[in-house]
């Protein structure tokens, strides 16, 4: 497994549908992490193969379950044409079965299945499959027909999984959905399950595995929608889960006609199925959602009125916590600011266990209410802006920027406060190590002042008692002896005030118990001073003995210089100063070089010791010092100095492995403000004003996307080399692991703010669009109020006519445009949210465009009415114009015929002829009369605009 995936770092191209980030690996590369997290021991080469043995068992384990359930999925639909397949995996390859159980879930007709059981029969089958669901926008990575064909397992349950998502998941929407923000099917089913739950105390849903093992929440969904099929519901507890999933399985198959696709076995283990139980619930998703509630709306109603009361009980409550939060941070920081601390160590001690019991027991506590308070005041905002109410915001004083710039104060309260005391510790550590090394150093000079005045003042008894002897020689030994201790005496006195300027100094720190030092000091001074009064009686000591006696304090400060060394490379806690590597190495440098000065004061030390160690030197028979004591004190020297040198070199080792953390935290800082940058980004609330400025920020946000596809290959080295560090048992390597989980963490955190918001882009993008396409039907309703609105009815019958014709087009262009406007209101409904849907500008809008559509068809049938009456009268007037010319040559004619002027007989018989046909063409006139009549009384009984003129002219021509 490669460190970027045991460390969770998700690559920002991971596609956004659950079915194909499941489809290859069903969580198998998570239990593999979890294992080998667990497993630290590289050399138990049984633990790694039980590991192997053991994922590779949870493996199958899990495909056998989700074959089985999704086998039962299949035959459950294909039972509906007489189909059934025995097993998924070599039933499904001919491609058959693929095509018809797609044709049962879309409800379209699929090509028609090629005949024949050859391969290229069964691939070309199996790819009209596959080519349907890409036409369907099914998303399929790495699944080819030959997968199928093949039997590949995990690729087929992939894609009967994918089917599952497409068709029976993702359109599950929630009718009492609160909140605002867009959630997957996957999430809106989890949340059906907890609202339908919610009523049950012993139930918890909170994803779609181990709160199912028990059976209580199948039972508790069976029981909210049909409790008369489980009447013993109360009785039901967690400790018999096979019984509660075998009930409720039961009652599925048998009383609602649900398919069994699940046994209690499947769901009573270790590792549950998730995808097993997604189909499993989807299925009582879709019964269940077929029983309408007639009461919600009442419920609805109640639910606002409730909220509205939870939400001020809650604001309430916000304020009192915050309150008593704020008082506390308050009161702490007086108590933290207190810098009187007890002249202990012992007390001092005590005041930091008090402080650590502070952080550990009293602050988590603290800071989990000041998280409890952030979701309560952001829980109580977005269920306010949910029901579309004022969000609450607190007052001034008691928002949470003021809980967290007194948090802040406390942070730097407690800071100053540990330095403080940690400081005091040192400093009576210091103390305490002055005082030891007094009463040390107190003790061997009243020691050697003692013998020294023994010795002075008892010389017979000197020589008797010690390793002189009694002889002339040991005597003249013991002459010299006295010399040398003369003479060390004398040197003896800068010593003594070394350690009485150890009591001053400890005096003036205000040592807690300097009156232990003090009656110590003045007793060595009174012993100096009782020397002194004898060293003028003794004058000669051993110079053999002074020059070892020199020796022995050189190889004494050697070994005390070793010991401080070693002490200083011991005390400093590396894990603290991290960050100050290159400034400890330094340091280190210094204290390697004084190794240096120290291996040849050892050398020379070591070289003058061994001359006592030589037999010929003697006086007389008398040594100083036993080899044996010269030898010890060499051999405990060389070893001190031994362990000095690899107390070094392991602190070096220490110090690099300091300074390569030093470069990693640097870069893993680096790397958390990038990410922080990027999230200020994505947080942005700007999300453009129209279509060409949101088109801009997608774009924008596009470039932040390929940035983070750049990033993500240096976060995946830099997680190689806190891997690689830990593997080989860095010192830090659990803050390595901690900080490569919180880099995990803020990367995930970054790709799904990145999701978040280039989808409320584009969620922008068509909010715009809708209201310029709007604009575009609103111009052009405008151009057509013009034309329906004219007022031009022609001059005659025939522009009449023409006029009606180019109207009848309009007409149809105007109600051909309502597929247009169609149109609109289904992208409202299928691209905006619902939040968009219901918005007052979206709904005014559609109604405003509606209201003209409408005016603009009753101004065109006005219109076409208008000119129907225009024609109707240049009709008449055409008619009228006719019979009146008629009459007035008629008049001109009977003008003509005198028959009192005529004597022929034959001409009065023409005239009587001609006067004859004037009768039938008069009696045929009448009858147009008559019509023109009838059409001018129906003209003014529909209320023709010109009905005055109507009259006037039938009055007229009457």
């Amino acid at each position: 497994m490669s460190s970027a995936t045991a460390n969770g770092i998700q690559h920002p191209q991971t596609n956004g549908h659950d079915s194909q980030q499941d489809q290859n690996n069903f969580n198998i590369d998570q239990i593999a992490a979890d294992f080998d997290l667990a497993g630290q021991d590289e050399c138990n080469s049984s633990a790694r193969m039980f590991e192997r043995t053991r994922i590779q068992v949870l493996a199958d384990e899990r495909g056998h379950v989700q074959k089985k359930t999704f086998t039962k999925w299949v035959n459950s639909h294909l039972s509906r044409v007489g189909c059934r397949i025995t097993d998924l995996y070599t039933d499904l390859a001919d491609g058959r079965m693929l095509i018809r159980l797609l044709e049962i879930l879309s409800g379209e007709r699929l090509p028609k299945a090629t005949r024949g059981k050859m391969r290229i029969h069964c691939l070309e089958n199996v790819d009209k499959a596959i080519m349907f669901l890409q036409e369907q926008h099914v998303h399929l990575e790495n699944i080819g027909a030959h997968d199928i064909v093949d039997g590949n397992s995990s690729l087929i349950l992939g894609l009967i999984w994918t089917i599952i998502l497409r068709f029976q998941i993702q359109d599950i929407t929630i009718e009492e959905y609160e909140s605002t923000e867009t959630k997957s099917a996957k999430d809106a089913l989890l949340l059906w399950c907890q609202m339908k739950t919610a009523d049950y105390p012993n139930i918890n849903v909170r994803n779609f595995t181990t709160s199912w093992k028990d059976g209580l929440a199948f039972c508790g969904l069976i029981h909210k929608h049909r409790p008369d099929l489980i009447p013993q519901f109360k009785t039901l507890t967690k400790d018999n889960p096979n019984h509660n999933l075998q009930l409720a399985f039961d009652i599925c198959e048998k009383r609602l006609g649900i398919s069994r696709l699940l046994d209690p076995e499947d769901i009573n283990v270790e590792y549950i199925d998730e995808k097993s139980i997604i189909t499993y619930i989807v299925t009582l998703y879709h019964y269940f959602s077929k029983m309408k509630n007639d009461s919600v709306q009442g419920r609805r109603l109640a639910k606002v009125i409730g909220s509205a009361l939870d939400s001020e009980k809650m604001a309430h409550e916000y304020e009192r916590l915050v309150s008593d939060l704020l008082s506390w941070i308050e009161q702490t920081i007086r108590s933290l600011n207190d810098r009187q601390f007890p002249n202990s160590l012992l007390r001092v001690q005590e005041k930091l266990v008090e402080f650590n019991r502070y952080r550990v027991m009293d602050k988590p506590a603290r800071f989990a209410e000041k998280g409890n308070l952030e979701v309560l005041l952001f829980t109580l905002q977005s269920k306010e802006r949910a029901n579309q109410q004022i969000p609450y915001q607190p007052r001034e004083g008691k928002m949470i920027s003021d809980i967290n710039r007194a948090w802040e104060n406390l942070e730097r309260a407690e800071h100053e406060r540990e330095l403080a005391l940690r400081e005091e510790i040192l400093r009576q550590e210091r103390l305490e190590q002055l005082a030891t090394k007094f009463n040390r150093k107190a003790g061997l000079r009243e020691k050697w002042l003692t013998d020294s005045e023994k010795l002075v003042a008892s010389p017979r008894k000197q020589i008797d008692d010690d390793q002189f002897g009694t002889d002339l020689t040991s005597v003249e030994a013991a002459f010299k002896k006295q010399e040398a201790i003369q003479t060390d005496i004398a040197a003896f006195e800068e010593r003594l005030q070394n350690i009485m300027a150890i009591a001053n100094e400890l005096k003036t720190e205000d040592y807690h118990d300097y009156s232990t030092i003090e009656a110590r000091k003045k007793n060595v001074e009174m012993h100096w001073e009782y020397l002194v009064s004898l060293v003028t009686k003794r004058r000669q000591c051993l110079e053999l003995a002074y020059n070892l006696q020199r020796v022995f304090q050189e190889m004494q400060y050697i070994f005390e210089w070793i010991t401080d060394l070693k002490w200083r490379l011991k005390s400093d806690d590396i894990e603290k100063y991290i960050m100050s590597a290159d400034d400890l190495l330094q340091r280190h440098s210094l204290i390697e070089a004084d190794i240096y000065i120290i291996d040849e004061r050892l050398k020379r030390a070591i070289t003058d010791a061994d001359e006592y160690l030589n037999p010929d030197v003697n006086i007389d028979g008398y040594r100083p010092a036993t080899p044996e004591e010269i030898e010890m004190r060499i051999h405990n020297l060389q070893k001190s100095y031994e362990e000095l040198i690899e107390l070094a070199r392991k602190r070096r080792e220490l110090l690099e492995q300091a300074k390569l953390l030093s470069k990693f935290y640097s870069d893993i800082g680096d790397a958390e403000l990038w990410i922080d940058e990027k999230q200020q980004t994505m947080t942005s609330p700007d999300m453009g004003h129209d279509v060409n400025t949101t088109e801009s920020l997608i774009g924008k946000h596009k470039l932040v996307e390929n940035d983070m596809n750049a990033r993500y290959g240096q976060l995946e080295t830099l997680t190689n080399q806190g891997d690689s560090m830990i593997k080989q048992g860095h010192f830090a390597s659990r803050k390595v692991n901690e900080r490569l989980d919180m880099l995990k963490l803020k990367w995930d955190n970054l790709i799904q703010m990145s999701s978040n918001r280039v989808e409320k882009l584009n969620q922008t993008h068509d909010y715009y669009q809708f209201f310029s396409d709007a604009d575009d039907i609103d111009t052009w309703m405008l151009d057509m109020l013009k034309l329906v609105s004219s007022e031009d009815i022609g001059r005659d019958e025939l522009s009449a006519q023409t006029l009606l014709k180019k109207h009848k087009d309009t007409q149809d262009i105007l109600d051909n445009y309502r597929q247009t406007i169609d149109n609109l209101k289904r992208t409202n409904l299928q691209i905006l949210t619902n939040e968009q849907q219901n918005s007052p500008d979206v709904q005014q809008r559609l109604q405003s465009i509606e209201r003209r559509y409408t005016e603009l068809l009753e101004l065109s049938k006005l219109r076409k009415q208008k000119l129907h009456d225009a024609i109707s009268l240049f009709r008449l007037l055409a008619d009228a114009d006719n019979v009146e010319a008629w009459i007035e040559e008629k008049e001109r004619f009977l003008a003509t015929l005198d028959p009192t002027q005529v004597n022929d007989i034959e001409e009065l018989e023409v005239i009587k002829h001609r006067f004859d046909g004037f009768e039938r063409d008069m009696n045929s006139t009448a009858s147009k009369v008559a019509i023109v009549g009838h059409q001018a009384r129906t003209l003014v009984q529909n209320d023709h605009p010109n009905s005055q003129e109507i009259l006037d002219r039938i009055n007229k021509l009457n």
